[in-house]
C-alpha cells in the first residue's frame, strides 16, 4: 500500500525553498491533500500551536523540512536560537505525530550534524564519530537529536520515522540575504552587483580551500518524497550529489557564469568552516534508487537566472532565515492551512 498516494500530508516549511519543490513533487503521486501550515498561525516552537495544527490537519504522513538555518556568519550570531529553535520545533512535531498515530514521519536532517573531521567521503556510520565543526553544532546538533528520537520512538512504540542527512541545497528561489545567506546565493549576488557597478573585485570570507559539496533543490526534493514512500529502516541515509568543490572553484565558476572577469579577494581572516565536505550517497541509490540528476553547471545556470529575473537589483527582505520556508511564509495571508490536491 503506497504511504503517499491518497494520503493527508502535512509538509512542515511547504511553502519555502525546499518545500515548495517537495510538494510538487508530492502530487505526482496523487495524495488526497498535501496541508502546509502557515508559522503567522502555528508557530511550532509553540506546543498549543503544534496540537492544535495536528487537531485542525488530522495528517497521514508528516514531512519535517521547517527550520531556521544560515551561513557560517548567521550560525556564529545566532547559536542559542539555532539550537532552541531547531530542536524544539522538531521535537514537537515528531511526540504529535507519533501521539496521533501518524503513519510514516520523515525529517530532512543536516550534514553539519557530522564531526568536523570526518574522513571524505562521509559515511553514515561516522555520524557519531566526533564533535561537529564549531561554528555550526549548535544547529547541527538539534538536527542530530531528531534522529536520536526518531529511533527510539521506533524503538519503544513502533513510530515510522526515517532521517535524511541533506547536502547543502542551492537553486531558484534560495535565500539571498547576505546577512543570512549560503554560500552560493551569497556569492551569485556579491558576483553580480560587482559586475554590474562595474567593480575590479570581490570579496570573499575564508581562504578558498575548504571544499563543499552541493544538491540542486528539486534533486532533493525527489530524494524526500523517494524516501518517504519507499524507505523504512531507523540509519539515517545521506543526500546528495556525491561531486565535492573547493570554495576557491566555486567562487571562480560563478564569475565566469556570471561574466564577471574582476579579482577574487580572500580574507583569511574570516572562517572556512568545516574543511571537507562529500558525502557517500550509495545507500539512498541502494534504498529508493535515488541518484541526482541535476549538473552542477546547469544548476547554477539556472539559480543564476532566477535571480537575475527577481531580484537582481532589488532589495533583499530583512528577515528570512530559514532555507525549508519557516520564515518564508510569513508573506503569506492569515489563513490556518493552505491545503493543495483536494
Amino acid at each position: 500500500m503506497s504511504l503517499i498516494r491518497g494520503r493527508c500530508i502535512l509538509v512542515t516549511g511547504g511553502a519555502g525553498f525546499l518545500g515548495q519543490p517537495v510538494c510538487q513533487q508530492l502530487e505526482k503521486y496523487g495524495p488526497s491533500a498535501i496541508l502546509i501550515p502557515r508559522s503567522s498561525c502555528y508557530d511550532l516552537r509553540d506546543r498549543a500551536a503544534v496540537r492544535r495544527l495536528f487537531r485542525v490537519a488530522r495528517p497521514e504522513v508528516v514531512i519535517h523540512l521547517a527550520a531556521v538555518v544560515g551561513g557560517i556568519g548567521a550560525n556564529r550570531c545566532n547559536p542559542g536560537r539555532f539550537f532552541h529553535d531547531n530542536a524544539i520545533m522538531g521535537i514537537q512535531v515528531m511526540e504529535e505525530a507519533r501521539l496521533r498515530g501518524v503513519a510514516k514521519f520523515v525529517t530532512a536532517g543536516t550534514i553539519c550534524s557530522y564531526p568536523k573531521h570526518t574522513p571524505v567521503p562521509f559515511r553514515e556510520e561516522e555520524l557519531w564519530n566526533g564533535y561537529p565543526e564549531e561554528t555550526n553544532a549548535p544547529y547541527g546538533l538539534a538536527k542530530k537529536m531528531l534522529l536520536v528520537q526518531a529511533q527510539a520512538y521506533r524503538q519503544q512504540y513502533n513510530f515510522r520515522a526515517i532521517t535524511l542527512l541533506v547536502v547543502n541545497l542551492y537553486g531558484p528561489r534560495d535565500n539571498f540575504d547576505p546577512a543570512s545567506s549560503h554560500v552560493i546565493p551569497a556569492l551569485i549576488r556579491k558576483v553580480v552587483a560587482a559586475r554590474n557597478a562595474g567593480r575590479d573585485h570581490i570579496d570573499v570570507w575564508g581562504s578558498g580551500t575548504a571544499s563543499r559539496e552541493f544538491l540542486f533543490v528539486r534533486d532533493a526534493a525527489e530524494a524526500i518524497t523517494l524516501a518517504a514512500e519507499h524507505y523504512e529502516k531507523p540509519e539515517p541515509v545521506n543526500i546528495g550529489s556525491g561531486h565535492e568543490i573547493t570554495i576557491r572553484e566555486l567562487a571562480e565558476m560563478i564569475c565566469d557564469l556570471c561574466g564577471f572577469r574582476g579579482e577574487i579577494r580572500w580574507d583569511p581572516s574570516k572562517p572556512d568552516g568545516q574543511p571537507r565536505r562529500c558525502l557517500d550517497t550509495s545507500r539512498a541509490q541502494r534504498e529508493f534508487s535515488f541518484r541526482a540528476q541535476t549538473s552542477f553547471r546547469d544548476g547554477l545556470l539556472e539559480t543564476i537566472a532566477w535571480y537575475e529575473r527577481h531580484c537582481a537589483g532589488r532589495r533583499e527582505r530583512s528577515e528570512r532565515t530559514s532555507e525549508n520556508g519557516q520564515a518564508d511564509e510569513l508573506h503569506s495571508p492569515a489563513e490556518r492551512i493552505t491545503v493543495h490536491g483536494l
